[in-house]
C-alpha cells in the first residue's frame, strides 16, 4: 500500500482504515500479535495516523486472517512466512503449496503417534497406580527412574504386544511394571 500522508484517526476511519484494537477484533488476532507479527515481517509496517495510530486496511485484515487461520491449523511462524511468500506471488505454482502442507501433515502425524505413546504410557501408570492413601505410586517411581537431563521430551513407547515401554538415560528402553 502506498504510503498516505498521515491523517487524523477520524479521517482515517472514514477512509475504511482501523486502528490496531479494531483490527484486532476484525481479524481475530490480538493487538499484542499483530504488534508482533509486524515486528518479524509478516504484516508490513502499517501506515500511521498523525498522532502515531497504526492504520490497518482490509488487505491487512486479511492477510492478518489468512496467518490466524494458518496458525489455527499448527503451521509453524516460518512455513506461514513461506506460505504467505506463495499467497503474494500470483504466478506460483500449487505444487509448492501442496509440498508445504503435505509436509505439514507429516509432522502432524509424528506429533500425534508421540502424544499416543504418552497418552497409553500415562494410562498405563495410572491404571497400576492405586490412588489410597498408600505411599507407593508407579507413576511417580516411572518418572524418577528418568534420570538424564535430556530424557524427559522423549516420549514413551510400546512394544507391539502392547507392553508399555520407556525411556531410561541413554535412550535405553526397559519394559514398565517389569513385564
Amino acid at each position: 500500500m502506498p504510503r498516505m500522508p498521515r491523517p487524523e484517526l477520524a479521517d482515517a476511519r472514514q477512509q475504511g482504515l482501523h486502528n490496531i484494537g479494531e483490527a484486532a477484533r476484525h481479524s481475530g488476532v490480538s493487538a499484542k500479535m499483530i504488534r508482533h507479527y509486524e515486528s518479524i515481517g509478516l504484516i508490513p509496517p502499517p501506515n500511521r495516523t498523525f498522532a502515531g495510530y497504526r492504520l490497518y486496511n482490509d488487505a491487512d485484515l486479511h492477510r492478518l486472517g489468512f496467518i490466524r487461520r494458518a496458525r489455527g491449523l499448527g503451521f509453524s511462524i516460518k512455513q506461514i512466512e513461506a506460505l504467505l511468500g506463495l499467497w503474494d506471488d500470483r504466478s506460483r505454482a500449487s505444487a509448492e503449496v501442496k509440498r508445504l502442507a503435505e509436509s505439514h501433515v507429516d509432522e502432524l502425524a509424528t506429533k500425534i503417534a508421540e502424544m499416543q505413546a504418552m497418552q497409553r504410557t500415562l494410562q498405563d501408570l495410572a491404571r497400576r497406580c492405586h490412588g489410597d492413601d498408600r505411599p507407593d505410586c508407579p507413576i511417580l517411581e516411572d518418572l524418577a527412574k528418568t534420570t538424564g537431563a535430556g530424557d524427559a521430551h522423549l516420549p514413551s513407547r510400546h512394544e507391539p504386544d502392547g507392553a508399555p515401554l520407556s525411556f531410561e538415560a541413554g535412550n535405553q528402553l526397559r519394559r514398565v511394571g517389569g513385564r
